[in-house]
């Protein structure tokens, strides 16, 4: 599933296309894709209509296109696999194309969603203070987000009383990070994924913090993680961190680090990457 890097590549991609155009019409291929829109294709498809996108935006590993001078907003989740292109009108049909929006104008392109699995979707919702969809308001802001709380984060984790990757994944602590990213981190830091947080000091809980943001740039600058074609930007392209990983899909490799051959354990229905000797496991508690 993308996490945040993916889905800011195309954030920033539908900030460079969509944004500012108007929508001329809708439409819906296939009624899976907009089953979080309670009141249906049809519905979904005619409120659209007539309105001007906003700047997208995006926290965690949601993203939405705000309506101009509406309290509305269309709210994507890609899921597995969901796709928003950026697509000439003449472009050939995509397979598993669900949603087409076509616009007012003519630059001659048009926004396809794709969905393979058909786990995503597109949703139109009614949002808050901020701008911010209201079924989204319990998502926690994300480390790049210049308003997220690094002191409120690490008096959550000592509340919280779980172990560190699990808390990271946790997206009412923090948003965005999921398996990729939360082995990277963890990685950069020497740290087990089941130590636990009650005993994090103040240093170490900022530490982290500052591996998970720097990760995550260093994905930003070269498009995100793609490991298959199912994770592309607007325009069709593959990201290429999945070159630079240190930890995660690294199973039996050398360490970078220390040249310990890295291993992988089954973890809450994923598999954790580790360094055995680098991430020593916490001690059980007698």
């Amino acid at each position: 599933m993308p996490e945040l890097p993916e889905v800011e590549v195309v954030r920033r991609g539908l900030e460079r296309w969509v944004a500012h155009r108007t929508i001329a019409d809708a439409e819906v291929l296939h009624a899976r894709a907009v089953r979080r829109h309670l009141a249906g294709a049809g519905d979904f498809a005619q409120r659209l209509k007539g309105h001007r996108v906003g700047v997208p935006s995006r926290r965690g590993k949601y993203l939405w296109l705000p309506l101009e001078d509406t309290d509305q907003a269309v709210l994507a989740h890609l899921g597995m696999s969901g796709q928003l292109l950026v697509q000439p009108h003449q472009a050939p049909v995509e397979k598993h194309l669900r949603i087409r929006v076509r616009f007012a104008d003519a630059l001659g392109t048009e926004l396809r969603f794709v969905d393979q699995r058909t786990f995503g979707g597109l949703s139109l919702h009614g949002t808050g203070p901020g701008g911010l969809p209201d079924v989204i308001a319990h998502i926690a802001r994300d480390p790049l987000d210049p308003l997220f709380d690094d002191e409120a984060f690490h008096q959550a984790l000592r509340r919280k009383r779980t172990t560190i990757k699990r808390a990271l994944l946790d997206q009412s602590l923090i948003s965005g990070v999921g398996n990729i990213y939360a082995d990277e981190a963890l990685w950069r830091s020497r740290l087990h994924y089941d130590r636990p947080t009650a005993a994090f000091t103040r240093p170490r809980t900022f530490e982290l913090l500052g591996h998970v943001r720097d990760v995550m740039n260093e994905a930003l600058t070269v498009g995100g993680t793609s490991f298959d074609s199912l994770y592309v930007n607007v325009n069709g392209e593959s990201g290429y961190f999945d070159r630079s990983l240190d930890a995660y899909g690294r199973e039996n490799l050398p360490c970078r680090r220390c040249g310990t051959p890295m291993r992988r354990r089954p973890w809450m229905n994923r598999s954790s990457y580790y360094c055995p000797k680098c991430q020593r496991p916490p001690r059980p508690a007698v």
